[in-house]
C-alpha cells in the first residue's frame, strides 16, 4: 500500500498537483479507486500518444467527448441551455435516441483515436436504463456523471461499489431556496441525499452548479464549501450561466443572470483560492479557458455528441454536419466545421461573454452555412 500510495502522489503531481492533495486521502480511504487510478493513469498515458499521432496525421483529437445520453429529463430547470439548444425533450422523450449498440461502438471509436474521458450529460443520464453498464464495459476509460441526483435507486448504489472508473457530479444551485427556485420544491433535499449516499457507496463524488447572478455570492461564502467537502464533496465544478438567447448585456432576464465584468473577476479570484486551499478540485468555466487560450469546444478539448448522434462543437452549440449513427467518429472529428472553428480563432474569444461561439452568433451562423451545416434538436 505504501508503494501504491508513493506512486500514486508521483503520478498525479506529474498530471496536476492538486490531484494528489485532493484525490489522494480519498483514495487511501476507497482502494478500489487506488487499484483503478493506475489502469487510468495507463490508459491517460497512451491516449495522450494517440493523440499525437493523429495530430501529425492531421487528425484534431480532444481528450474528452461529452455524451448527451438521453434527451429525457425528469426535472424541468429554469434557463436550461440544454433544452434551448434542442437537447432535451421531456421526461418521456420525442426524439429518436442512440440504442446501447450504437454508444458502445462510438465509445471503443473514441477510445480507438486517443479520447481518455467521457462526460455523461443529458436529459437526466439516469433515465438510461443502461447507463452503468455501459460505463463499467470500459473499466480503463473515466466517465463523469452529471446528474441531477433525484432518480439514483438501491440497485444502481449497489452497482456503483463495484465501479472504480466513475465520478458522479450532482448538479445543486446553492442552499434549498436557491436551489428550488431554479430545479422545483424538494430537488434541492433528493440531491443532497444523493451525495450522502453516494459518498457512503465509495464514489468519487462532486457538484456541478450553474453560477448566476443569484447564487454567486453564496458560493463565495467558504463556509458552505466546507460545508460540501465535510460531506465528502471532493470535486466541485462550477459554470456560469449561459443565456438561452443570443445578445450581448443585460437586456432581459434572461441576460441578467449572467455575471457581469466586476462579478465575473471577483468569483475567479475566490475560485482560485478555493482550489489552492480547499481539499476539493476545483473547475470554472469560462475561467480556466484562460490556460487554453481560450474555448475549449470544436476538437480543442472536447466535443459532444447529441442523444440522437450529431456531433456538435460543444454542448450550447446545435450545429453539426454529421451523425454518429451513420459516419465514423474519425470522420466527423475530420470535418470542416470544427476546422472552420478553429481556424477561425477569434470565436473562440469569449468577449465578456461565458461562451465563446455564443458571443459570435452571426459569424457561427454564417460559418454553418458555408459548411452546409444543419441544426440539431429540431
Amino acid at each position: 500500500m505504501e508503494n501504491d500510495a508513493a506512486s500514486l502522489i508521483r503520478n498525479a503531481n506529474n498530471l496536476d498537483p492538486n490531484l494528489a492533495r485532493v484525490f489522494l486521502p480519498f483514495a487511501l480511504g476507497n482502494p478500489r479507486y487506488l487499484k483503478g487510478f493506475f489502469s487510468l493513469l495507463g490508459t491517460h498515458i497512451k491516449a495522450k500518444r494517440r493523440r499525437e499521432e493523429m495530430l501529425r496525421s492531421g487528425l484534431v483529437v480532444p481528450p474528452f467527448l461529452i455524451i448527451s445520453i438521453t434527451s429525457r429529463c425528469n426535472l424541468n430547470c429554469a434557463g436550461c441551455f440544454a433544452k434551448a439548444a434542442g437537447t432535451v425533450s421531456g421526461s418521456t422523450g420525442s426524439r429518436k435516441e442512440l440504442s446501447f449498440g450504437q454508444w458502445k461502438s462510438i465509445i471503443r471509436q473514441a477510445k480507438d483515436l486517443g479520447i481518455f474521458g467521457f462526460v455523461i450529460a443529458g436529459g437526466e443520464p439516469f433515465m438510461h436504463s443502461g447507463l452503468l453498464e455501459l460505463c463499467g464495459g470500459f473499466k480503463d476509460s473515466l466517465f463523469i456523471i452529471l446528474t441531477n441526483g433525484t432518480l439514483l435507486k438501491e440497485q444502481q448504489y449497489e452497482k456503483l461499489k463495484s465501479l472504480s472508473n466513475i465520478a458522479a457530479l450532482v448538479s445543486i444551485e446553492g442552499g434549498r431556496e436557491i436551489n428550488d427556485e431554479r430545479r422545483g420544491k424538494g430537488v434541492h433535499d433528493k440531491a443532497m441525499e444523493a451525495l450522502l449516499r453516494l459518498n457512503a457507496c465509495g464514489t468519487l463524488t462532486g457538484i456541478s452548479v450553474t453560477i448566476t447572478r443569484d447564487n454567486y455570492l453564496f458560493w463565495m461564502d467558504e463556509k458552505n464549501i466546507d460545508e460540501l467537502a465535510g460531506k465528502g464533496v471532493r470535486i466541485g465544478a462550477f459554470m456560469e450561466y449561459i443565456p438561452t438567447t443570443p445578445g450581448n448585456g443585460h437586456a432581459s432576464n434572461d441576460h441578467g443572470l449572467m455575471l457581469d465584468e466586476h462579478e465575473r473577476s471577483e468569483f475567479r479570484a475566490r475560485m482560485l483560492e478555493y482550489r489552492n486551499k480547499k481539499p476539493i478540485y476545483i473547475i470554472h468555466s469560462p475561467g480556466d479557458e484562460e490556460y487554453f487560450g481560450g474555448c475549449v469546444s470544436a476538437g480543442r478539448g472536447f466535443a459532444h455528441v447529441t442523444p440522437s448522434g450529431d456531433l456538435t462543437p460543444c454542448p450550447v452549440s446545435n450545429i453539426a454536419t454529421h451523425n454518429l449513427a451513420r459516419t465514423k467518429l474519425s470522420t466527423a472529428l475530420g470535418g470542416r466545421l470544427f476546422k472552420e472553428i478553429r481556424k477561425n480563432d477569434h470565436l473562440l474569444e469569449s468577449d465578456g461573454m461565458p461562451c465563446a461561439l455564443f458571443a459570435h452568433p452571426e459569424e457561427v451562423n454564417e460559418l454553418a452555412r458555408s459548411v452546409g451545416a444543419y441544426r440539431t434538436g429540431s
